[in-house]
């Protein structure tokens, strides 16, 4: 399998993403050229770096490279002030300058992180994405969104910073547990679901054998992903369009994120599949859509083994009004309202504020009454 690139063109902030496999091992030649020393600072987690820290370590010094690492605890957690100050010190105490790089080697919580402390390191310092999750291959890499979490919300602290060089190495996809794999993999069926009927009909074809481990699959399916956000990016670099369409399904996402505070009890990419299944049911009852188009993705997200629903999520959850409440903290709200993105069908997401707020509430609370039922929706 050969090694591809998808270019996103940014003008002078312009970069590549390579994605194949062995990309890991050979990090030295790819990063090499961007460096004007021979030498970086990588943020990781502490169980990425066990997993692959050593290869990196081993790549870059093949290419006579210095590495200073820094190996912080894994976990959504670790997306937040207190963690941000001990990056950027780490790094000034390391003497990072402004024409060094700083290598983000993780999934999205550490480059959301890692880009963001560089963002505002010496006022922005270069930095590399080495992705080594399915989620940040697909989608937390590419486009220079990087940042925190804050008490009010997910995310509304951060930057947009483009990186040098994403380095999308599929063979450490085999590393993830099959929970983080299928979490991935929501980001995965978002891209069909906004823009690309066909890709979403590949899917519904090749998902299983890309989940099992067909590694032509899934660098296909990671192309196709990276494609398509290349594509928006290049159109919407700052979020003022089209680029909200990449938020399908966050808006219910982020607040349930929130209502089970960052944790373990939700992954992000299984609040994208869930707030998938719930935009697209929003998106039927609006009379948006057909009322196939709900039934089909949850189907889909079912055959995959991935959550669909509010039943999926372990413990208690608010009342609607509540997740309506976390969901006004968006960064999609302008001038006090809630843009939605909702889809006229598989493949056609639009953005739009014509939803009505009573709407949304009957939907959270049929999802929250089937839990209570133990059925889901």
């Amino acid at each position: 399998m050969t090694i591809e690139s998808v270019h996103v063109p940014l003008g002078e902030r312009a970069y590549d993403v390579r994605i194949g496999p062995g990309l890991l091992t050979r990090a030295g030649a790819e990063i090499g050229p961007l460096l004007a020393r021979p030498r970086v600072a990588v943020l990781t987690d502490e169980r990425v770096a066990a997993h692959h820290l050593p290869s990196l370590e081993a790549a870059l010094a093949g290419a006579g490279i210095g590495c200073v690492s820094l190996s912080l605890p894994e976990g959504e957690g670790t997306k937040s002030w207190a963690s941000l100050e001990r990056s950027v010190e780490w790094l000034l105490s390391e003497r990072i300058e402004r024409r060094d790089v700083v290598v983000a080697l993780g999934g999205g919580v550490i480059g959301d992180l890692a880009g963001f402390a560089a963002a505002i390191l010496r006022r922005g310092v270069r930095f590399v994405q080495i992705p080594t999750s399915l989620l940040a291959q697909v989608d937390s890499s590419v486009g220079g969104k990087t940042g925190i979490n804050s008490p009010a919300g997910k995310n509304l602290v951060g930057a947009f910073h483009q990186p040098s060089l994403v380095l999308a190495d599929i063979d450490v996809l085999e590393t993830l547990t099959p929970r983080d794999f299928l979490a991935g993999y929501g980001e995965v069926v978002k891209y069909g679901l906004l823009g690309d009927a066909e890709f979403f009909d590949w899917l519904e074809q090749n998902g299983p054998a890309l989940r099992d481990g067909d590694a032509a699959a899934r660098a296909y399916a990671v192309r196709r992903s990276v494609e398509m956000k290349a594509e928006i990016v290049a159109r919407d670099e700052t979020e003022q369009g089209d680029r909200a369409l990449l938020n399908l399904g966050h808006t219910f996402c982020h607040a349930l994120e929130a209502a089970t505070g960052y944790s373990d009890r939700l992954l992000h990419g299984e609040g994208v599949s869930i707030g998938c299944a719930l935009a697209f049911e929003v998106s039927a009852r609006a009379g948006f859509c057909a009322q196939e188009d709900p039934s089909r993705v949850r189907a889909h997200l079912r055959d995959m083994g991935m959550k669909t629903d509010l039943s999926d999520i372990p413990g208690d959850l608010p009342n609607a009004d509540a997740l309506l409440d976390l969901m006004a903290q968006d960064k999609k709200v302008v001038d006090g309202t809630l843009r939605f993105i909702m889809a006229r069908g598989i493949g056609e997401a639009f953005v739009t504020s014509d939803v009505q707020r009573g709407l949304v509430r009957d939907v959270l609370d049929k999802a929250l009454a089937s839990r209570q039922s133990g059925f889901g929706t």
